[in-house]
C-alpha cells in the first residue's frame, strides 16, 4: 500500500476581498467579479514566498504523524514563482526541516499542477523502495498584472503530503494523467506577470484536460462518481470545479467540502492539494477521494484515494484547514498592492 503518511498546510494571515480589487477597477472589476464565485483571496505577509510557505507547509506535515525528518529521502517543490531562478526551494525546505543530507530534492514546475506531479514522483521512489518517505508540496505565490482578470484570483498558499508505505491514512488506489501542448497561459523569462488567453482557458484548456484525466481514471479503476465521497477539483475559481464535477457526474455535496477557493483564492500549485487536505481532515476510514489537478500549457493529474483506518490518529495533530479560513487580517487595495510588491519604494 502506498499512499498519504501525513499532510500539513499554510495560508498566509492576509486577506483581500475580491470587491475591493473590483471597486479599483469600475464597470470592468464589477464584471470580472461577478463570474468568479471567489469573496477574498490570501495574501502573502511582505516577508513571505514560496519557500516559506513550503517550510511552513512541510512542518506541519512532519508534526501531524510526529515523523523523524531523517526518514524522508526525497524533498520535491512544485510551484511556478519559485523564489529563485537558479536556486532550488526544495533544498531550502530540506535545511529548514533538518533533512539528512542523503537525499534527492528538485523544483518542479508545470503551472498550477506541478504539486501534484510531486506525489507521482515520490510515489515512483517509494515503490522502488529506494525511499522511506518523500515529501511532496505545491506551493505558490501568485502575481497578477493590477487589473488583470487574474488579478480577482491569483492567491497564496502551501500544502505539503508525506508519501510512503508505512502508517499510511489514505492509500493512493491508482492515478490517470493527461497532458498537451495547449499554450493557455505562459510567462516569458523576466516578466513579472503572466499572461493567459482569456477566454481559451477554459474549453480547451481547463475543461478538456480536467474531464479527460478524470474520465481516464474512473476507466483505469471501474469506479463511478457515485463510489467516491468527496471530489477535489483544481480551483481556479469557484465556477470551473463545479462545472466540470457535474458534467462528470459528480454532484455539488462531493465537491464542497474541499472548494477552498471561494475563502482562499486560487493558491495555484497548491490549489488542489489545499483541498484535498480540506477534506481529510474530515474524512473517515473507507471513504473515498477523488483529486484531480490541473495545470495551464496544460495537463491534469486525476488520483483516486482511499482513507484508512489511521486517518483518527493525524486528524487533529496539527492544524486543520479551518483555522486558516477564521485566522485572517483584512488589506485594503493600497496596503495589498505594496504587499504584493506593485507598489516599489
Amino acid at each position: 500500500m502506498i499512499g498519504i503518511v501525513s499532510y500539513g498546510v499554510y495560508v498566509p494571515l492576509y486577506r483581500i476581498r475580491v470587491e475591493e480589487i473590483a471597486n479599483q477597477w469600475g464597470e470592468n472589476g464589477a464584471s470580472i467579479k461577478a463570474g468568479l464565485m471567489v469573496a477574498e483571496k490570501s495574501v502573502p505577509d511582505l516577508d513571505e514566498d514560496t519557500a516559506t510557505m513550503a517550510v511552513e507547509a512541510a512542518r506541519a506535515a512532519i508534526r501531524r504523524a510526529n515523523l523523524d525528518p531523517q526518514d524522508i529521502g526525497a524533498i520535491y517543490v512544485g510551484a511556478e514563482s519559485h523564489p529563485y531562478a537558479v536556486k532550488p526551494t526544495a533544498t531550502i525546505v530540506a535545511a529548514a526541516i533538518d533533512a539528512s543530507n542523503s537525499i534527492t530534492a528538485a523544483d518542479f514546475e508545470f503551472a498550477c499542477k506541478a504539486g501534484t506531479a510531486t506525489i507521482q514522483s515520490c510515489m515512483g521512489l517509494v515503490a522502488l523502495n529506494k525511499i522511506k518517505y518523500g515529501l511532496a508540496i505545491g506551493a505558490d505565490a501568485s502575481q497578477a498584472s493590477p487589473g488583470d482578470a487574474l488579478e480577482y484570483t491569483a492567491a497564496a498558499g502551501s500544502a505539503a503530503f508525506v508519501i510512503g508505505q508505512d502508517r499510511v491514512v489514505a492509500e493512493i488506489e491508482d492515478f490517470a494523467s493527461f497532458t498537451t501542448d495547449t499554450p493557455d497561459f505562459w510567462r516569458r523569462d523576466l516578466q513579472k506577470y503572466p499572461s493567459h488567453s482569456g477566454r481559451f482557458t477554459g474549453e480547451p484548456a481547463y475543461f478538456r484536460h480536467t474531464i479527460s484525466a478524470t474520465k481516464a481514471l474512473l476507466e483505469k479503476t471501474g469506479l463511478q462518481p457515485a463510489d467516491f465521497d468527496f471530489a477535489v477539483f483544481h480551483q481556479p475559481n469557484g465556477k470551473f470545479p463545479l462545472k466540470a464535477a457535474k458534467s462528470l457526474g459528480f454532484t455539488s455535496a462531493q465537491v464542497k467540502t474541499g472548494l477552498m477557493v471561494t475563502n482562499f483564492g486560487n493558491t495555484y500549485s497548491a490549489a488542489s492539494m489545499i483541498g484535498l487536505a480540506a477534506v481529510l481532515d474530515k474524512a473517515s476510514p473507507s471513504q473515498r477521494i477523488l483529486m484531480t489537478s490541473f495545470g495551464s500549457g496544460a495537463g491534469s493529474d486525476s488520483f483516486a484515494f482511499r482513507v484508512t483506518d489511521l486517518i483518527g490518529e493525524v486528524q487533529e495533530k496539527a492544524m486543520k484547514v479551518e483555522h486558516f479560513l477564521s485566522s485572517k487580517k483584512y488589506l485594503d487595495y493600497a496596503a495589498y498592492a505594496k504587499h504584493q510588491g506593485k507598489i516599489r519604494m
